[in-house]
């Protein structure tokens, strides 16, 4: 059977479960089989393709139709402008969520070094991609999930950023280290009777850890707001990835910690996803 042909049989069987996109996901899946890039695919669809491999593709291909993430099948999911490192264990990087890097990169432009915390770095996504993008800032990454930190350090060394990072495995409550320029977040932030209601990809695959904000969706923005007023310096800026109905209830805690609003960003869908303020 040839490259094509079996893409196609691929695609077919994920469409048959109702998978979005089957046909994309059938190509990155057949290019992760045979350990080439999409391009490659494209190409040479003619090639044919040897019985191991082909076992292999419907192997992902049902693991796919089941609604396990294409992020965990191939491990690997990119975000700005790199391809991070991924497992099961963490949350997978979203493009809605490179609105934080945007608005950091926006406002460091004239900064020679700024001293960066991450709470919640997760799989290191927002805090590595601005270290590789400012040659000469420094980051502090923490995490409850030491799964997660290690993931961050294998993304940080192969975005060669290791020297200018630093980890450490704490509850945003314990965290008592240093004060920062510039604080970044994005903390769980799904009300946790809505959790079952996600997509299924994500409700039965991606971990609770990272998306259980709690009965009201804020538990972890008000611990993450209150600990980033005490370690940030005055007029440090904090960046805050927020959930779509939020917008309001998140900028009446900023206030009361002592920040001011500079704007509130919206993501690609419209919806209010990142707030930017200031602490005074």
């Amino acid at each position: 059977m040839n490259i094509d042909l079996a893409i196609n049989e691929g695609s077919k069987i994920l469409k048959s479960k109702f998978i979005p996109n089957p046909l994309l996901d059938a190509e990155i899946l057949m290019a992760k089989t045979i350990n080439k890039d999409r391009n490659y695919i494209l190409l040479n669809s003619s090639d044919n393709i040897n019985k191991n491999d082909l076992s292999n593709f419907y192997k992902l291909i049902e693991q796919r139709s089941l609604g396990n993430p294409v992020a965990y099948l191939t491990k690997k999911k990119s975000f700005w402008k790199s391809e991070f490192f991924i497992t099961k264990d963490i949350l997978i990087p979203r493009p809605d969520t490179e609105l934080v890097v945007e608005n950091v990169l926006r406002l460091s432009k004239q900064k020679n070094k700024l001293n960066i915390l991450d709470i919640g770095i997760g799989s290191g996504c927002i805090l590595l991609s601005i270290l590789k993008d400012r040659k000469t800032f420094y980051g502090t990454g923490i995490d409850k999930s030491g799964k997660c930190l290690k993931i961050s350090k294998i993304n940080a060394a192969n975005l060669k950023v290791c020297s200018r990072l630093k980890l450490y495995k704490s509850d945003v409550d314990k965290f008592n280290l240093g004060k920062y320029d510039l604080i970044i977040s994005n903390p769980p932030y799904i009300k946790k009777h809505k959790l079952k209601y996600l997509e299924r990809d994500v409700a039965e695959f991606e971990p609770r850890l990272a998306l259980d904000g709690g009965l009201d969706g804020l538990t972890e923005i008000k611990k993450v707001i209150k600990k980033s007023a005490r370690l940030i310096k005055k007029n440090g800026k904090f960046i805050l990835e927020i959930g779509f109905d939020q917008k309001n209830r998140v900028i009446n805690l900023l206030k009361k910690e002592g920040f001011y609003i500079n704007s509130t960003q919206k993501d690609l869908a419209n919806n209010d996803r990142c707030i930017v303020s200031t602490k005074i």
